[in-house]
């Protein structure tokens, strides 16, 4: 028999206008995936028009192209509606082949639109182990995952072969990195409400950022660059396509790094192919590159200190003054590049057209300065070049698009249908949750422990418990866990609004007094490959002494949990569900109960209980993390403050293979707990994370988004 051969990846390119989606084409991309003016997560790309989308789809079709729309935001309350008549839409007059999405609500919602094409699911929705997989395309005909960029090659290989049939995995060869993993990024909405969740990132991890007398980007990252490994992808079974970052980039970028991945994988074994597929990615005019993690053997750093953190080919700075600036390019510059002056989320930065051929350290005289609160140097981008034989290839394949009819604006109607519920008022309960064991007593008030993520250091859980928490009390007959209940464990807390620390102290009695309280596990946030094992070990041993209270941090983790009607598993607040729909679905993967995204607005927030037919909760208070990341720059010192140009503190810490980023100030909704409970929430969760000596906790406003509202 032949040794089998898997079917070569899609080369799928990135789309952000029209240009861009012809100069894919032009390159040879087998799929181009774009975004529409609402619902991606990429809101600073220009994106498409629906009837524009629709004439350059039956372009793509008539090409054997293939077109995915990206419908990767996680959605508000308000917006599932509207979200489902743009899908209507799109299926009326656009016929795509794919969606791609990340709110587990439109996995319902895709269909009940009547969308006929396959639902991939993005990288935001952070599957990131292999038994997770398994789970996917059984209930809503999930086709393909898009898998974290963080993955080595063996991580790659064991959640290939854990595809079920019918499923296949999409992989990032070429683009961006963000310095957080995706779905786990709350920096941007932290600092003002722009969620990089719904596309709207700010960029805070590419700024500088002072530790002591030292200025440096400590989590800006290079591009993601696989070049010729990118051939050892080619022999793994169940990888579908090859993935180019780019919406935001110009046709330049588009068209070289789809011709040069086209080779790449045409063409592997030709030395001379291989060698002009690397200087097609050099001339591709984005930051330097990096393997990133791909070989397990050889791990690269990408954190790029000194480098500029701006998209696109750093040409220099500005000089001379504000009425005579110049630029003294470090490159040839040629009529009708495109420069910028500044950093894209800066408001002042400008776009230059250049008029003609500008030599290498020749001058360019700029008409218009940066705007007011720039330095008079000014660090300038190529983003796109408009080279003649690429535009006459761009104009000859816009000749053949075929315009249709103009679509209404308006959207069509679309019912949508929730399992409502009759709101009763209920007895709320209140979790500690605790990432290091607590100083003193908890009574009877629930109390949550992070499971470690390497799934070590259950003993000393254990231990704590049987020493200081009365454990013969704790067991499954002390827990009602098929509904959570916790009318005989109400919370008291008088003293929630101090510190841990100070709370600790004002505590007296005996430690073993009152009731014994029910232990909550919370599974961590991410859970890489080679973690897989031990979480599934220590969740084993936790039900095996009788424990049968869990949250879960991202919804397919209920793949590691055996089918236990006992079991009282909720969708924790990493999951980020934010809507009816997406809170609907997870009761019927089977959970419980959800915390619901912490992200949201106070309006957001006191609508759902009424619009939601399984028990919510909230975190109201504690250390929440602006992002978690498996990166860390080596100039870091790990819990010590350092501080944004806007001298915002923050610290790193490192949990199992993780790094979390906190801020120096606490969310801090404990004001609006009545208000939450008579809406409806059952539960409310403080967190306790531990803060190290050097860090001085800063009192300001911990509101998050409640009255700025979710941009």
């Amino acid at each position: 028999m032949d040794d089998f051969k898997p079917t070569p990846p899609l080369i799928l390119s990135p789309a952000g206008e029209r240009d861009s989606f012809l100069a894919a084409m032009a390159g040879g991309a087998d799929a181009i995936y774009c975004g529409l003016e609402k619902f991606s997560a990429r809101m600073a790309a220009k994106n498409f028009r629906l009837h524009e989308l629709a004439d350059l789809t039956n372009l793509a079709h008539e090409n054997n192209v293939k077109v995915y729309i990206a419908f990767n935001s996680i959605l508000r309350p308000e917006e599932l509606s509207q979200a489902g008549a743009y899908i209507q839409r799109l299926e009326r007059h656009v016929r795509p082949d794919a969606l791609i999405v990340a709110d587990i609500g439109l996995l319902p919602l895709v269909r009940d639109a009547g969308f006929s094409g396959e639902i991939h699911l993005s990288t935001l929705a952070n599957v990131t182990f292999p038994a997770a997989l398994g789970m996917l395309s059984e209930k809503f005909g999930i086709t393909r995952v898009v898998i974290p960029r963080e993955l080595n090659i063996d991580e790659i290989k064991q959640m290939a072969a854990a595809c079920p049939k019918g499923l296949s995995l999409e992989v990032f060869t070429q683009g961006a990195l963000c310095y957080a993993v995706s779905g786990r990024c709350y920096w941007s909405s932290y600092m003002g409400g722009k969620s990089g969740l719904r596309g709207r990132c700010v960029q805070p991890c590419r700024r500088i950022y002072r530790q002591g007398s030292e200025k440096a980007k400590h989590f800006s990252l290079r591009d993601l660059s696989l070049d010729v490994l990118v051939k050892v992808l080619l022999n793994i079974q169940n990888i579908r396509a090859w993935k180019i970052e780019g919406r935001k980039k110009g046709p330049h970028y588009v068209f070289y790094t789809t011709k040069a991945h086209r080779i790449l994988r045409d063409h592997s074994s030709d030395s001379q192919a291989v060698k002009e597929a690397g200087r097609l990615l050099d001339y591709s005019l984005g930051r330097v590159g990096t393997h990133y993690f791909f070989l397990p053997h050889r791990p690269y750093n990408p954190i790029d200190h000194e480098g500029q953190t701006g998209s696109g080919l750093f040409v220099g700075r500005t000089k001379g003054s504000a009425k005579n600036m110049f630029l003294a390019p470090r490159t040839d510059l040629m009529a009708g590049d495109i420069l910028r002056a500044g950093y894209e989320d800066e408001s002042w930065h400008s776009v230059i057209h250049v008029k003609k051929y500008v030599p290498k350290q020749g001058k360019l005289f700029l008409k218009t300065a940066p705007g007011k609160g720039t330095s008079k140097s000014v660090p300038v981008f190529l983003v796109d070049r408009r080279e003649k034989a690429l535009a006459e290839m761009i104009a000859e394949l816009g000749k053949k698009i075929k315009s249709s009819q103009s679509i209404a604006p308006s959207p069509d109607d679309f019912s949508l249908s929730l399992h409502k519920k009759e709101l009763k008022q209920q007895e709320s309960f209140e979790v500690a949750v605790h990432r290091e064991l607590p100083g003193g007593p908890v009574g009877g008030s629930p109390v949550g422990f992070w499971i470690p993520e390497d799934g070590a250091g259950l003993d000393s859980f254990f231990s704590f418990a049987k020493k200081n928490i009365n454990s013969k009390n704790i067991n499954s007959k002390s827990i009602n866990s098929k509904s959570g209940d916790a009318k005989s464990e109400s919370v008291k807390n008088e003293n929630v609004k101090t510190s841990p620390s100070k709370k600790r102290k004002k505590r007296s009695g005996p430690r073993n007094s009152g009731p014994a309280p029910t232990p909550w596990w919370w599974l961590p946030p991410v859970i890489w490959p080679g973690d897989q094992g031990n979480i599934q070990t220590a969740i084993e041993t936790i039900l095996k002494k009788g424990f049968t209270h869990f949250v879960l941090n991202a919804p397919w983790q209920l793949a590691l949990f055996p089918k236990m009607k006992s079991l009282n598993l909720w969708a924790g607040p990493f999951c980020n569900l934010s809507n009816p729909l997406a809170i609907q679905t997870a009761a019927e993967f089977g959970f419980s109960g959800v915390i619901v995204s912490p992200e949201l607005s106070g309006g957001d927030f006191l609508s759902l209980p009424s619009l939601c037919r399984i028990p919510l909760g909230i975190v109201i208070y504690g250390s929440w993390p602006l992002c978690v990341s498996r990166n860390v720059s080596e100039r870091l010192t790990m819990e010590t403050p350092f501080f944004s140009p806007k001298n915002e503190g923050a610290w790193v810490a490192k949990n199992g293979p993780n790094h979390w980023v906190f801020p120096n100030w606490r969310l801090d909704i404990r004001s609006k707990k009545r208000l939450l409970e008579k809406a409806g929430y059952r539960m409310t969760a403080v967190f306790y994370e531990p803060v190290p000596k050097q860090i001085k906790i800063m009192e300001r406003p911990g509101m998050w988004n409640w009255n700025i509202g979710l941009n």
